[in-house]
């Protein structure tokens, strides 16, 4: 009876979905559904996502774009109340706007009796809010939002931007019933359609004839399951949603010759070194002539010239938290000022290094908040870093951005895949941006227990590379008090003294001392003390809950932890038991786990080691992943038994 049940519920869902939906109407049989048929977790569900987008020609003002996109979407429990408002993004440059308008919505309900109400959205619940120079949101609220609600929306996005046309969203992390996009583009301009994340949608292709000839592409699609994004280690969901990006190739109008754009990497390279605001901001050396020299003064070697050039840059330009390829002010005003965008301190960085006689070059990257890029594209990239290549073969990555960065350790914002070299001459290769060594944290604990389970102790922990870098930008902006009470709420201990050393150096580890006591780590249970190995460093739950996951664990760097405790048993006590030996690596060589507990008679040590080989783990071994931790957690959380005797 069970299985009819779900039959037919899912038929109708079919059946509903199949029908036309029209803007404003809505049947009494999609305000009863309590869930979403195919995914009863879902706590809202698109049931539908409509988008057309076409250009319009005028004789006197020449192209524009024009999008009318339509969301109908239900909202199934207090968890999808969140829904009811919308952000719609646009472009507000000073001069050239894109314009939001027609904007019309209802939400509907069933009352008490069982019928339909209809509730109209107000102009009072659309918000302006300008988030940039370049970028502003329009906040709509929809009205009377419950568990049950049905949104409808729909409103027009006019665009002078001809040769940007938005990215198309096929998945979100809510399912989508029935989605329907189309887009019509002149024949006098070519895109490449690069597709993203893991759910595609072929288009249905065809030709259309107004003024002039149009290309149209339909994409149809039904029941789109969602991707989560509550998951950990991702760096950006937004990168693995299905969609599709129409990146400008070339243009070709009439008796006029092809213009490309985005058709290789080598062009794109090209496109972006030539602009003033890049390859025109590299040639400009004068306003640090006189810096350079006494810097140069002063290092001996390549090695040290850069160092010297890089420590100077970060201390001459502080980061304005600006993002771009491209500089806003200029080099010669972000120097002269002391503060300026990404694009102008790293190629300050590049411009000194190039005029030091250094091999250097600025190597395009995307934040991990912004995207992949993995074909070519001009706006595939936000941000820019210096790479310098000596004449040995060896090499620096370098971002002067970050107070806290070291040669070959870019920022955690930074660190996503690859970057992309740009020369001169519109040379281009890909760079490798992770760093060549693994961050580190070793934690050396030292404590003594007594009788009545009380524990004192000395918790030493050194960080290199990434971890370092972290722990400076989290630990450095405040006092010592603070960073205590911290460290207290992330261990449950009381600390008693503190002491941290390289604050500043990033050349060397940076390094924190904490003496400490607990009443609460140790449980007693008929006349025996029971203790976790590695105590308050214990690893107590499994990160990785999900069944499986579709897209790649990011950890943003390779990583090692180690772990060596010592415990100094109470007087007239001795270890009953103690956890067995433990090894598991993963597979490929893409990490390993060693847990080791000796007992020297007054003595307990311990020697834990985690360590992750690759930044990135592909999806094909989240389940080996998964099983790995499940493993580490259950050998971290077997406990050492003490008895007098």
């Amino acid at each position: 009876m069970r299985k009819l049940f779900i039959m037919l519920t899912l038929l109708a869902s079919i059946s509903v979905a199949s029908q036309e939906i029209k803007f404003g109407k809505v049947s009494k049989q999609a305000l009863e559904e309590e869930y979403y048929p195919l995914d009863s977790t879902a706590n809202a569900a698109y049931l539908l996502k409509q988008r057309k987008t076409f250009y319009e020609y005028n004789r006197n003002t020449g192209f524009r774009i024009v999008s009318y996109f339509h969301y109908r979407l239900k909202v199934y429990n207090k968890q999808g109340l969140d829904r009811a408002t919308f952000n719609i993004y646009y472009a507000s440059k000073s001069g050239s706007t894109e314009k939001i308008s027609s904007v019309k919505g209802y939400t509907f309900n069933l009352d008490e009796n069982g019928e339909i109400t209809k509730d109209k959205l107000s102009d009072k619940s659309i918000f302006k809010e300008r988030q940039s120079e370049y970028r502003s949101v329009k906040k709509v609220t929809m009205p009377n939002v419950k568990e049950g609600s049905i949104i409808d929306l729909k409103y027009k996005l006019t665009s002078p931007y001809i040769y940007i046309v938005d990215d198309l969203s096929f998945q979100t992390n809510i399912p989508i019933k029935k989605l329907h996009i189309e887009i019509e583009t002149p024949e006098w301009f070519v895109f490449n359609k690069i597709g993203k994340g893991f759910y595609t949608i072929p288009p249905k292709s065809s030709k259309k004839t107004r003024d002039l000839n149009f290309n149209v592409d339909v994409y149809d699609a039904e029941n789109i399951p969602a991707l989560r994004d509550n998951e950990p280690f991702v760096s950006n969901i937004n990168n693995y949603y299905g969609g599709l990006k129409y990146e400008l190739s070339y243009t070709q109008f009439p008796n006029s010759t092809i213009k490309t754009y985005s058709d290789s990497w080598e062009n794109v390279s090209k496109q972006i070194y030539k602009s003033s605001k890049f390859g025109g901001e590299l040639e400009r050396t004068s306003y640090f002539k006189e810096d350079l020299q006494n810097i140069l003064a002063q290092a001996k070697g390549d090695v040290q010239k850069a160092l010297a050039i890089f420590e100077h840059v970060k201390n001459k330009v502080q980061w304005n938290s600006g993002y771009g390829k491209y500089t806003r002010d200029g080099t010669k005003e972000a120097y002269k000022k002391g503060t300026g965008n990404v694009a102008e301190i790293n190629l300050i960085l590049t411009a000194m290094l190039r005029e030091a006689g250094l091999g250097a070059n600025p190597v395009l990257v995307s934040t991990r908040n912004h995207n992949i890029p993995i074909f070519p594209t001009l706006d595939g990239f936000n941000y820019v870093v210096s790479l310098v290549e000596f004449t040995d073969g060896t090499s620096m990555l370098l971002d002067a951005t970050e107070k806290y960065a070291m040669p070959n350790v870019l920022p955690y914002r930074a660190l996503n895949w690859n970057g992309r070299k740009v020369t001169k001459e519109g040379y281009s290769t890909w760079v490798n941006l992770n760093a060549p060594k693994h961050s580190s944290e070793t934690n050396t604990l030292k404590v003594k227990l007594d009788e009545e389970g009380t524990v004192e102790g000395l918790l030493r922990t050194k960080d290199e590379m990434l971890s370092a870098m972290l722990g400076r930008k989290r630990y450095n902006q405040y006092e010592d008090d603070e960073v205590i009470s911290k460290l207290e709420e992330k261990y449950d201990i009381e600390i008693e003294n503190f002491r941290a050393s390289n604050k500043e150096n990033v050349y060397k580890s940076y390094n924190k001392m904490l003496k400490f006591s607990s009443e609460d780590l140790v449980e007693n249970i008929n006349g025996k003390l029971l203790i976790n190995p590695l105590l308050f460093l214990t690893d107590k739950t499994n990160p990785f809950k999900s069944e499986e996951r579709t897209f790649p664990v990011d950890f943003a760097s390779a990583w090692k932890e180690t772990n060596n405790v010592s415990i100094q048993l109470p007087e007239g006590y001795k270890a009953e038991s103690i956890p067995e030996q433990f090894a598991i690596g993963l597979p490929d060589n893409l990490g390993f786990f060693k847990f080791k507990v000796t007992n020297t008679g007054k003595t307990v040590n311990i020697n834990s080691i985690i360590q992750i080989n690759s930044p990135i783990i592909a999806p094909n071994y989240y389940s080996s992943l998964k099983e790995f931790y499940t493993k580490v957690v259950a050998k971290q959380k077997e406990q050492i038994v003490l008895v007098k005797g």
